[in-house]
């Protein structure tokens, strides 16, 4: 995709004059970095950080029964939350592959709103149109709202002064108002921290994310962008649609079993997800932390006594840690656990390290 086909968030304008750094991701112009990543990184661990991730797609299924016709197709078994509670799932096809993970927001029994990832929601909107029975809509609500996360120990202290809502539990949502305009909150985030998703009308993104940035900035934090994003989220072992799951990486094989709702009678994949669980993945998700110094990235062949065991998926540089650190799928009949000595192929020389049980560093969600 050309830069000239790029989408653009309703807070573009905002990053410019920030003076952001730019790439491309999932098909958007996507703000990296400000003041850089290690700085914003440490600010949403020790402070509070905002990002602008307007890019992650929305989507609303309504309609007589829509919540069960969610519940029929995606993974997670949304009868175990109720109205104002919000829940991670999988969109999977047959085959058990990954369409898509993503947050589904239940407003009602007739009413789903969802936030899948940018690159996959015209198809997460598709696959659910296409099975939708008589009286249930699908829409594909993209450019309808932005979404802002507020993150980190004091992201509470940035919302109340914002005249928010943050009476919230872990995964529950409040609609709220902000300067007359509403405004969904949810307690919820992709960094490991205590934090919120703000979901304002797109039109009404930008003004809500300059005064998100005031008062982050008055309680000592950063403006974060894409860069510390993911290697916060890398610290988590949270999973990358692409990266840690995609249609050829199923969710037993990520560490993602515990969002499926195994007694369900039905979910798109059960037969083969079921099967698979019986049998145990061909391979898993595993940290991988280095004890060499090097660059760990995606990509990298894992070896043990000179044989190949696997791949990494991601790589970054820990901020926290301050070591590289990976994730990577190894094989199963490998039989590695935690604290297994290992290496990686970095262009041709063999980088020390050790196998770790994700998370990398704590996580301090509630």
């Amino acid at each position: 995709m050309t830069e000239e086909q790029l989408s653009q968030g309703p807070v573009h304008a905002v990053h410019v004059e920030l003076g952001a750094t730019f790439a491309p991701f999932g098909g958007w112009e996507m703000p990296v970095s400000y003041a850089g990543v290690v700085a914003e990184h440490t600010a949403v661990r020790e402070s509070v950080g905002v990002f602008d991730v307007s890019h992650l797609g929305k989507a609303l299924v309504r309609g007589s029964g829509a919540a069960a016709f969610v519940n029929s197709a995606l993974t997670n078994d949304l009868d175990k939350i109720g109205p104002g509670k919000a829940q991670y799932t999988l969109c999977c096809t047959p085959s058990g592959g990954v369409i898509d993970d993503l947050i589904a927001y239940y407003v009602g029994p007739d009413e789903v709103f969802l936030v899948p990832n940018a690159a996959n929601t015209a198809d997460v909107v598709a696959a659910l149109a296409a099975t939708a029975p008589e009286g249930v809509t699908v829409e594909n609500q993209h450019r309808d709202f932005g979404v802002i996360a507020v993150q980190g120990p004091k992201s509470a202290d940035v919302l109340t002064a914002l005249g928010l809502p943050t009476d919230i539990e872990y995964m529950a949502f409040a609609d709220a108002t902000w300067d007359g305009v509403p405004v969904r909150v949810c307690r919820s985030g992709y960094t490991g921290e205590v934090g919120f998703e703000l979901l304002p009308r797109w039109e009404d993104s930008e003004k809500l994310f300059r005064a998100a940035v005031e008062q982050v900035r008055a309680h000592g934090g950063q403006v974060a962008g894409l860069g510390a994003r993911d290697t916060l989220r890398t610290e988590m072992g949270y999973p990358l649609h692409g990266h840690e799951l995609s249609l050829e990486i199923s969710p037993l094989e990520a560490r993602c079993g515990w969002a499926i709702g195994w007694k369900k009678p039905k979910f798109w994949g059960k037969e083969t997800l079921t099967d698979e669980k019986e049998s145990g993945p061909a391979r898993k998700l595993w940290g991988i932390k280095a004890l060499d110094r090097g660059v760990l990235r995606a990509g990298q062949t894992v070896l043990r006594d000179g044989e190949s065991i696997g791949e990494t998926t991601s790589g970054t540089f820990s901020p926290t840690l301050k070591v590289g650190i990976a994730l990577a799928l190894l094989d199963s009949g490998a039989g590695v656990s935690a604290g297994d000595e290992i290496s990686v192929d970095v262009r041709g020389r063999s980088l020390r390290a050790e196998v770790v049980s994700p998370p990398f560093v704590e996580i301090n969600t509630k």
